[in-house]
């Protein structure tokens, strides 16, 4: 049996309607962009930023957690984690290492270099955006790492947005920019496949037990 078979089959036990909705959100998937988020300490940060993630379309967010273990927040994230694909690493160096195997630039987020700002900030290619703690920002390791630097313009006397603000504010435009870009940014085939059947799966009750079925 194939997996669209298996694809088929499991698509009985949803209603049409979630399933065209699969079909509609993966349209506006992308993997072009990623986020990585490096050693948030508030938990409700990295969660409300997975959340942005879901809600712009980012179907991978990366997860450093060295110093302060696990920051994702179920309630916070609303579910968001089911559709976002969540990878998580126990160190920076790893998570670069990663995200540089798959032909991602990084680019670090941060108010304090004089970078590139969001609005003129262009995309040719792959890009991981990094963002980091609430008060030390990115680790000297991410900033070295840096192939370029973005940060958001502010007239006001503060110097930085809080870091989940920070980017919800930047997917938002960038993912923008994006779909307005002449870039293959669309997840392939392949992948809006994959998904599709790891949703179904996700949408299903007992489906451990379904899936016993199938394959008896």
């Amino acid at each position: 049996m194939t997996d669209q078979e298996l694809l088929t089959y499991l698509e009985g036990f949803i209603s049409p309607e979630r399933k065209e909705r699969f079909l509609e959100i993966l349209e506006k998937r992308t993997k072009y962009l990623t986020v990585a988020i490096e050693d948030i300490f508030q938990f409700h940060n990295t969660s409300a930023i997975i959340r942005s993630c879901e809600v712009f379309g980012i179907q991978d967010a990366h997860v450093i957690e060295n110093r302060f273990g696990k920051r994702l927040d179920k309630n916070i994230a609303m579910g968001a984690q089911q559709w976002v694909d969540v990878h998580r690493y126990d160190n920076s160096k790893d998570c670069l290492a990663k995200l540089r195997g798959d032909g991602y630039q990084i680019i670090a987020t941060t108010p304090h270099i004089d970078s590139c700002l969001l609005e003129d900030f262009q995309m040719n290619t792959k890009l991981a955006l990094f963002f980091g703690t609430e008060k030390e920002g990115l680790s000297g390791e991410a900033m070295q790492a840096a192939d370029g630097f973005l940060k958001i313009p502010m007239v006001g006397f503060t110097e930085s947005l809080n870091v989940s603000v920070s980017a919800a504010i930047i997917l938002q435009e960038l993912t923008k920019k994006l779909r307005k870009s002449k870039v293959s940014w669309q997840l392939t085939e392949k992948e809006k496949f994959e998904k599709r059947l790891d949703w179904t799966k996700k949408s299903i009750k007992s489906v451990e037990e379904i899936l016993k079925r199938y394959h008896s």
